[in-house]
């Protein structure tokens, strides 16, 4: 009983510290000044948050949805940790896939911008600003 509750807790440590997807420093501040420019910020969504909450209802599958298509192959092993330790992850899962679809979303923005046929546009809007 006691090694089932130790690996658990190691399970949800693990799951805690390294299951978030994040952005760098300079994508955030790319991501802003994208917003602030009132570029559409929905140009690169691929994922959708509460599908992706959802869906880690049943055992990693959540995880499985945010990495099948990108490139975030970490799910992969989160999904299956989840699925080790469920029902338990869906404490951890459901918000963490939901935030995690989000942050994939801004990564995949910023890249449409940087990048993608946004970069032409970006460039226009900042032109419009300057005059």
């Amino acid at each position: 009983m006691r090694k089932s509750v130790a690996l658990m807790v190691l399970c949800c440590g693990v799951l805690l510290t390294a299951a978030c997807v994040s952005m760098s420093r300079a994508d955030r501040e790319f991501y802003r000044r994208i917003e602030m420019q009132g570029a559409d910020v929905m140009a690169g969504n691929i994922k959708h948050p509460a599908a992706a909450g959802f869906l880690n209802i049943l055992p990693g599958v959540g995880n499985f949805y945010l990495a099948s298509g990108t490139e975030h192959s970490g799910q992969w092993m989160i999904g299956t940790l989840n699925l080790l330790v469920w029902p338990v992850s869906i404490l951890w899962g459901v918000p963490e896939a939901a935030i995690d679809a989000q942050t994939i979303n801004k990564m995949e923005t910023v890249y449409y911008y940087r990048h993608g046929p946004g970069k032409e546009e970006l460039a226009a809007l900042q032109e419009e600003q300057e005059e």
